[in-house]
């Protein structure tokens, strides 16, 4: 086994330029940790926020970003049980996952099963699961009431669209209008995305607003978002894809997405939340331990499909970043070995 391993690692704040190749020593997985060899990882929003240096959960720069892996147990620290060496296992690792290996505590990684592909693994870990918990730990919408899904295109989007209907919820789905065939694909119905505005597009198809919202824009948005829900309804926030100003993190509108789900919705007589998988985990990881493995299990069997929308070499993280700040990727980005 070599000594050293590569990443792509974060070396200042700024564009995907920073993310720069390096050789780093392969690390010995402690007491109680494994060493997994990385088969894929993830690209995703939270890695432009974490590149940009507005997430609270990320380590001190330099480090390799990649918020989810599916991999290899490489080798057990003291004291691990229940994993094997060879075992492939998943893992919610918020960063680390665009490096060749990754050390993290043995509790973090769950066994998959075999058969399914990589890539749609590393879909569920952190999409998948944080739409899944979306619907059915926080919002838990009913049988034929209608939801909306902003940023729909995109990863957590996808996944929503996917269970919200295996749910036997209608969605819309607010995309730009060269995505119209694709939401229509997933059984959405499509309104324009920031075109126009939110309410007033919901509202040409639903005039009396949606009985449920999911906002993944933040800043703004997540007003426009009340506004198109109905009076008793739920707006969830989920993310700041809208919270930044000249292509660097906002202060002022990450607040004011707080402030929008909490306050304002409350102010407008509906009900607000704001979704954070990386702060309910590390609350209590066994939630998403039993998600994740009910989602494997669904995966497995072909109920869910997850959406792909490019998969390239793992350390052409740059690439992946430059393609995410982009807009428009259909699905998830998926980096593989």
């Amino acid at each position: 086994m070599s000594a050293t391993y590569r990443a792509s690692v974060i070396t200042r704040r700024g564009g995907p330029e920073v993310l720069q190749v390096q050789t780093l020593p392969v690390p010995e997985p402690g007491a109680g940790e494994v060493r997994v060899r990385v088969r894929a990882t993830g690209v995703g929003s939270t890695d432009v926020l974490m590149r940009r240096g507005s997430y609270q959960y990320a380590p001190k720069i330099p480090f390799a970003p990649g918020y989810e892996v599916v991999g290899d147990v490489e080798a057990l620290g003291p004291g691990v049980t229940g994993l094997d060496v060879g075992q492939r296992v998943a893992a919610i690792t918020v960063w680390g996952g665009y490096g060749e290996v990754v050390v993290r505590p043995a509790w973090d990684f769950v066994p998959v099963p075999e058969g399914v592909d990589d890539a749609e693994v590393v879909a569920l870990i952190l999409n998948y699961v944080t739409a899944w918990q979306m619907i059915e730990r926080v919002a838990r919408p009913k049988l034929g009431q209608l939801a909306l899904v902003t940023g729909a295109n995109g990863g957590v989007g996808s996944a929503l669209l996917e269970l919200l209907q295996s749910r036997g919820v209608r969605v819309l789905a607010a995309v730009r209008p060269d995505k119209y065939d694709w939401a229509r694909s997933l059984g959405a119905t499509p309104i324009p995305a920031r075109s126009v505005p939110l309410p007033e597009a919901v509202h040409a198809v639903a005039p009396d607003g949606v009985d449920v919202a999911f906002d993944a824009i933040g800043g703004r948005e997540t007003a426009q978002a009340t506004r198109a829900t109905k009076r008793g309804g739920m707006v969830v926030a989920y993310g700041f894809m809208g919270a930044s100003k000249n292509g660097k993190p906002s202060t002022w509108l990450t607040l004011l997405t707080f402030w929008s789900a909490f306050v304002g919705t409350l102010l407008a007589g509906r009900r607000g939340a704001f979704y954070g998988i990386t702060m309910r985990y590390r609350k209590d990881p066994a939630p998403y331990q039993s998600d994740l493995k009910a989602l494997l299990q669904q995966l497995e069997k072909g109920q869910i499909k997850p959406r792909i929308a490019l998969r390239l070499p793992l350390l052409e993280a740059r690439r992946a970043n430059e393609l995410i700040e982009a807009g428009g990727i259909e699905g998830k980005l998926v980096l593989v070995a």
